[in-house]
């Protein structure tokens, strides 16, 4: 096929083929679920949802068999959380979802986002797809809704598995909380809920900063490690108050406003500071990556 003037292609035999015959048709090419299926054979899809469901385990064991801890305490930075996750299902998987949020997520979200085009890239099939022909921008969403599926299905088996086995051993109990009163079982779900929904909205930061280094680079792992990297050093910066105001802008700051919704009644202001600043560092790294993708020549 040759590429012609008007609305479709040409064939070599010279018929115009396009929508108004029922020929090619840019909806029909890269169907979403194709590439879900894709993915779901992935090794690394694998890994990274099976470990959803082993890290609830493995943290359970660790309660079930490291002791009762009198001789240390201190607990880090989730100390409090510590007390009260064997308190019930609904403070287990908070602490399941506390202790991932600021590293495991992060990696598995910029794993599911960075390796979709670098991975075609390096293996040399991506200008194959684009060749079918699959429009640029269509291809690129695809991966794009397909990763962010992938992202929010690993944070719903993290969140799903805590409970449940965190229920079993525990019970169905309040949620529990250091800075505020109990909050009873009905309602704290509907807040675990909310921590889930606002985890899922600040890590579209790293979603967006791992697209985007996808489209930059054919080095899938480069991608991966670049945006992890960056949220790392994002949340460094922001423990130097002597940055003052600047701290606002940092793309981490407000990644533990999820915090308010343990208080009675909950403190929103930051939650929604931190969805907005989110969506617009997504959106920002996204049109980027659409941007480069539609312009770049394809080599790989």
């Amino acid at each position: 096929m040759s590429a012609g003037s008007g609305s479709g292609l040409q064939s070599s035999s010279g018929r115009r083929v396009g929508r108004s015959d029922g020929g090619y048709r840019q909806s029909a090419t890269l169907p979403l679920w194709a590439e879900v299926r894709r993915q779901a054979s992935r090794r690394r899809t694998h890994l990274a949802l099976g470990f959803m469901v082993l890290l609830p385990l493995i943290i359970l064991a660790a309660f079930e068999f490291g002791g009762d801890g009198d001789d240390d305490n201190g607990g880090g930075a989730f100390g409090s959380l510590v007390d009260l996750a064997t308190s019930g299902g609904l403070n287990f998987a908070l602490f399941c979802l506390a202790v991932s949020a600021g590293f495991l997520l992060v990696v598995v979200v910029a794993l599911f986002c960075g390796d979709p085009v670098a991975s075609e890239a390096s293996w040399g099939s991506l200008r194959y797809l684009l060749a079918i022909p699959v429009p640029r921008a269509r291809l690129l969403g695809v991966k794009l809704v397909v990763a962010l599926g992938y992202s929010a299905l690993a944070l719903l088996i993290l969140t799903a598995t805590g409970l449940l086995v965190g229920t079993l051993r525990y019970g169905w109990h309040p949620l529990g909380s250091t800075i505020a009163a109990a909050v009873p079982p009905g309602e704290g779900l509907l807040r675990l809920l909310g921590i889930v929904a606002y985890l899922a909205v600040t890590m579209l930061v790293v979603a967006g900063l791992a697209f985007l280094l996808s489209v930059l680079t054919d080095a899938a792992l480069g991608a991966v490690g670049g945006a992890v990297l960056l949220w790392i050093l994002s949340s460094i910066l922001d423990q130097i108050t002597a940055l003052g105001g600047l701290r606002n802008l940092l793309p981490s700051h407000y990644s533990d406003a999820w915090l308010g919704l343990l208080s009675t009644p909950a403190q929103v202001d930051d939650l929604v500071k931190g969805a907005i600043a989110a969506v617009c560092y997504a959106t920002l790294f996204w049109s980027l990556a659409f941007w480069r993708f539609t312009r770049k020549d394809i080599t790989s």
